[in-house]
């Protein structure tokens, strides 16, 4: 039978004790452990009072190694770089990988996908089971709706969310992309550019600051009407929950890079 205990990448990070805490939780699922890098302010702490549950004599360590030998499936909301060497690390052991980190490069693209020809890889900007509807919904909306429709995401989040557009705003703006057969890059609109929009061009407008989990909102704008499909996150659990059903699909999976779309069969 396969290892259905799920290790969790930066335990003290905000996401991290929101994963720990669904973990904990959800009847089925098991905690492998969590970790964090050598010499950060939570390793050694108990992860259950980590994540404002009772203590449970499972402590933070400071690195992957002793959990992936526990874990069937890893869970990773840290940074790009760390993300890429989690999947490495992940795909020696043959654990799955589930990562909601955002903000890629190009090359850790690639490395990501070359690292999912060996185990199976959830890869999402967005967990919640609604993004991934709105998502869908999108791409039907920009493949009904003509190029006089100008395209148009709007995304806010908490002042100490780095990269911009948002992950979830990127996907979204795929989906428009896909909706519409063409690619995102070379339609997306250059925030710097002054002048008119181009027919057909995708733009993005972003918000920092204090607290906001999540909002995405994509507007289809004609000259006699908008429409607009819109999400908002209310608890960064919402975010957790999708995490911990990817994680527990994922395991036993064949190799391959999946999307939470996968995951909800949408």
């Amino acid at each position: 039978m396969a290892n259905s205990s799920i290790l969790v990448a930066g335990a003290g990070g905000r996401m991290g004790r929101a994963v720990i805490a669904e973990v904990l939780r959800t009847p089925g699922a098991s905690l492998a452990g969590g970790f964090e890098r050598a010499g950060g302010a939570d390793v050694g702490k108990d992860i259950g009072a980590l994540a404002g549950l009772d203590a449970i004599g499972l402590a933070v360590e400071p690195d992957m190694d002793g959990g992936l030998k526990r874990a069937g499936a890893m869970i990773d909301f840290t940074a790009p770089a760390a993300s890429v060497d989690h999947a490495r690390a992940a795909a020696a052991r043959g654990v799955a990988h589930v990562i909601g980190t955002t903000g890629f490069s190009a090359d850790q693209e690639a490395a990501l996908a070359e690292v999912a020809a060996d185990i199976p890889i959830v890869k999402s900007g967005n967990m919640s089971l609604g993004v991934n509807l709105l998502t869908a919904l999108v791409e039907r909306a920009a493949a009904a709706l003509g190029e006089e429709y100008d395209i148009e995401i709007f995304e806010a989040h908490h002042r100490h969310k780095v990269d911009a557009p948002s992950g979830t705003a990127l996907m979204l703006g795929e989906a428009a992309a896909a909706g519409r057969g063409v690619g995102l890059d070379d339609r997306k609109a250059d925030a710097d550019r002054n002048g008119a929009r181009r027919e057909g061009d995708i733009g993005f407008s972003v918000f920092r600051g204090g607290g906001v989990v999540g909002e995405h909102r994509v507007s289809f704008a004609a000259a006699d009407e908008v429409v607009t499909l819109s999400h908002s996150a209310i608890d960064r659990a919402l975010f957790a929950k999708g995490a911990v059903k990817a994680a527990r699909w994922a395991i036993g999976k064949a190799p391959g890079l999946y999307s939470m779309r996968d995951v909800l069969g949408l």
